[in-house]
């Protein structure tokens, strides 16, 4: 099902009625999800994520703007006509009844020519439960079963009825680590079986990049960018995108353009095309460093992390804008730990200019 948002805004009035400050939780969002892809919404928390997936639900009401679920208007529409299903960050199962009672509860709940009987109901919660693999744990309660196991039942029940539209509300966010990257892979395998459109809420930047084939990256109600995980990784709108995206995170510096060359402090560490002269903020992917005798940007060196394959450098500068520089790099490479310092070139690809004022991306040639 394609999922259309055009020009979707939500404004919540503000709690101090003497002020009456009303509060832009979603601004003008126009987008269009394709049939049966997977998007990630991302971005910090109050940046208008999970507002968005509530309006798509029919759970909130939006101030302006329009919603299709492909050629039908659904603006107007109410929650349970919509044909979604919706899994919450705390999961929300019922604790007095078995798994297969929580998921068989969306289809009791049926009317009209969508009421089944009550083999096919049994039908349809096994094979949800089979796609999500708990179909052995059917006779339990939900305080017998794990965070992870709690929340694929809680899959299970928003898949059982068939939606045109899966809505995931950060739901990895009670799961420790482990447990995220394997009902991550588990939600992706899920989506692809299943070709259903699904839109993944979330604030960490790992998740969404590693399982969505499309990202929405947003700030205080506004879109920045919209795009396949490593095309936004690899060429950042604005700063913001590029400090939210990547880990370890993008390192900052001051730094200013003269005669077509690049200075991060007093050190010129690379030439740049077509740039006109200012002051820049310079950003530079960990592993867009090099060890290099001859590099032109000269850190002070404050250690080494191994990390098997690769190894993180840590560095500082006058005119890092980050408390420590963090240089990924192949462990091939050997570092002195005993100098002083470190010097690198850079790649230029993993190297962005920003506007100092308004933070959008200043694009540069390589000569």
């Amino acid at each position: 099902m394609k999922v259309v948002l055009q020009n979707l805004t939500k404004v919540f009035p503000g709690r101090n009625k003497k002020v009456n400050e009303e509060v832009v939780a979603v601004n003008d969002f126009t987008f269009t999800i394709p049939d049966g892809k997977l998007i990630g919404l991302l971005g910090p928390s109050g940046c208008g994520k999970s507002t968005t997936l509530y309006m798509i639900s029919g759970l909130q009401k939006p101030t302006s703007g329009k919603i299709f679920f492909g050629d039908d208007d659904v603006t107007e529409l109410s929650a349970e006509s919509r044909g979604v299903g919706l899994v919450f960050q705390n999961y929300a199962l019922y604790p007095h009844m078995t798994v297969r009672q929580n998921i068989l509860f969306p289809l009791q709940n049926l009317r009209g020519k969508d009421k089944l009987n009550k083999n096919e109901m049994l039908e349809r919660a096994q094979k949800a439960a089979a796609l999500v693999q708990i179909d052995n744990l059917m006779d339990r309660k939900p305080s017998e079963l794990s965070g992870g196991q709690q929340q694929r039942v809680a899959i299970a029940r928003a898949l059982v009825k068939m939606p045109s539209v899966l809505l995931l509300d950060e739901p990895l966010s009670n799961l420790d680590a482990r447990l995220r990257l394997q009902t991550r892979e588990e939600i992706r395998r899920i989506q692809k079986e299943t070709g259903i459109t699904t839109i993944f809420v979330t604030h960490d930047q790992e998740e969404a990049m590693s399982i969505s084939d499309m990202i929405v990256v947003m700030k205080l109600g506004l879109v920045q960018q919209i795009g396949r995980p490593q095309d936004v990784y690899d060429d950042p709108v604005n700063l913001f995108v590029a400090k939210f995206l990547g880990t370890p995170p993008i390192n900052v510096f001051d730094g200013r353009v003269e005669n077509g060359r690049l200075y991060i402090g007093e050190d010129e560490v690379m030439k740049v095309k077509g740039v006109e002269d200012q002051p820049v903020t310079v950003g530079i992917r960990p592993e867009g460093f090099t060890p290099d005798s001859k590099g032109r940007l000269v850190c002070g060196l404050n250690g080494v992390e191994i990390m098997g394959r690769d190894v993180s450098v840590v560095s500082t500068h006058p005119a890092s804008l980050n408390p420590v520089i963090r240089s990924i790099i192949n462990a091939d490479n050997k570092i002195d730990t005993s100098a002083e310092t470190v010097k690198y070139s850079l790649k230029p690809h993993k190297v962005f200019l920003f506007n100092k004022e308004t933070e959008t991306r200043i694009y540069f040639e390589v000569k």
